[in-house]
């Protein structure tokens, strides 16, 4: 094709992205009984205990096929190169599902969730409804709670779902940290898979149960997470200091899902690394505490909203604290934040959080948790052309130098196929220089030899 006929007909695609918002009808409204709802994988644990959640309210919640180039090839027919990654990413597993032989559109809806802030993620809904309408399938419902309330905005099943859904995401969080901090040190191979499967299963069963309520329930996800830290801890392994703790950070969709991020943890794993992925639910505590910000900013701060919040946000830490319990000694060491404000509190200097809005504060924020914690080096995952992972990027240099000059390294994903293996090892050589000169001490919990 000539270059003038190239550019006409990728200037014909802009201008029909640029009309999303006008010509995307309406997302279906009305009840999702009878519909069998698809969530995304940002990561398989959260994703799996999320639908888990929905299922104890009658809804059938399940994750979308996993992301594969079959995949990524049907939804570049609809985007023009300029998007998300993740975008494409989740698109192309939605795709999947509209072209299964048992697609039904009148029995089918999507969860996908919006944002505000300098994040693609709020154009996503607008271009899934675009690419449904223009197939003709209209009749598939779209369900897009918003970061600007804390994602209260699921209807019918709100209230005790975001309870329970909180409760699955915890769980998910804790259940993937034990399989990070456990897989680089197994003695036989697929074990900690095997149990991490296993695992979310055993937490699944008992959040989709109907059958009792939520009092009753509670006690039983914290006997499950007993017993699921236990068979972790039971898992034949050769805990030796020698392996640098690599903190992973950025996008919260890159970062979590394998096939977006082409496995980076495992890569980090081979080379002789262990991660530290920061959790699903800070995005969570963030939009609480941003939207206690945005009611104080709007003359709101005295307001049944702003004592709503402040009231959902201490149940919410209150539940955490008393699901991870059982997790304690496994995760001394691997402490999280006590609170989003102490995360947020040393990215002052760099991005504060009045000023900068979304996953670039919560990453440089992170960054500096982690260093203080121990951490040799940190590896932030960003979508490439992300705003968040490009502001965060500039940050870094300065980062580091400030704090003993611990690597930091960002690798972007836009689905080519780079030399990871190449730069992952790259990145462990300084990070294990840096662990032998770095002055802050790491503490080990008790499974580690003294």
């Amino acid at each position: 094709m000539e270059a003038s006929n190239i550019r006409n007909a990728k200037s014909t695609k802009l201008a029909k992205s640029t009309k999303l918002a006008k010509s995307a009808k309406p997302a279906k409204s009305g009840s999702l009984e009878g519909r069998k709802l698809y969530i995304p994988r940002m990561s398989v644990e959260g994703s799996t205990a999320f639908a888990a959640a929905f299922r104890a309210y009658g809804v059938d919640g399940q994750l979308v096929p996993e992301a594969d180039a079959k995949s990524l090839e049907m939804a570049r027919q609809y985007t023009i190169g300029e998007e998300c990654f993740p975008e494409i990413v989740t698109l192309g597993a939605f795709l999947k599902v509209v072209e299964d032989r048992e697609f039904d559109p009148d029995k089918t809806a999507f969860l996908l969730p919006t944002a505000n802030g300098p994040c693609r993620f709020g154009q996503y809904r607008q271009v899934m409804q675009e690419v449904l309408s223009q197939k003709g399938l209209d009749d598939v419902m779209v369900i897009s709670p918003t970061s600007a309330n804390s994602y209260e905005g699921m209807g019918e099943y709100a209230g005790e779902l975001s309870r329970l859904a909180g409760w699955a995401l915890v769980c998910a969080d804790a259940i993937r940290k034990l399989l990070l901090q456990t897989r680089p040190y197994e003695t036989n191979a697929g074990d900690t898979d095997g149990v991490h499967a296993e695992s979310l299963d055993a937490v699944s069963s008992v959040i989709e149960r109907s059958d009792i309520d939520l009092k009753t329930k509670f006690p039983k996800m914290v006997e499950v997470m007993e017993q699921i830290t236990g068979r972790f801890s039971a898992i034949p392994a050769d805990y030796s200091k020698d392996k640098p703790l690599v903190g992973v950070i950025g996008e919260i969709y890159c970062r979590l899902d394998n096939f977006a991020n082409s496995s980076l943890i495992r890569r980090i794993e081979r080379f002789g690394g262990e991660a530290w992925l920061a959790p699903i639910t800070e995005w969570f505590w963030y939009t609480n505490f941003m939207h206690k910000h945005d009611l104080k900013l709007a003359g709101r701060k005295f307001s049944g909203e702003m004592l709503g919040v402040i009231i959902k946000n201490k149940f919410q830490l209150n539940d955490e604290h008393k699901l991870l319990v059982p997790t304690h000694a496994r995760f001394e060491g691997y402490d999280e934040p006590e609170s989003i404000a102490k995360l947020l509190e040393p990215a002052k200097p760099y991005l504060p959080y009045w000023g900068s809005l979304g996953e670039m504060v919560l990453n440089v924020g992170g960054s500096i948790h982690m260093y203080e914690a121990g951490a040799d080096g940190i590896v932030d995952i960003s979508p490439f052309t992300c705003m968040n992972g490009i502001i965060s990027e500039a940050v870094y240099p300065k980062v580091s130098e400030d704090h003993g000059n611990m690597p930091i390294r960002i690798f972007y994903f836009d689905g080519t196929e780079g030399d990871y293996d190449r730069d992952v090892e790259i990145f462990l050589e300084l990070a294990s220089t840096y662990k032998r000169r770095k002055k802050k001490t790491r503490r080990y919990p008790a499974h580690f030899p003294s």
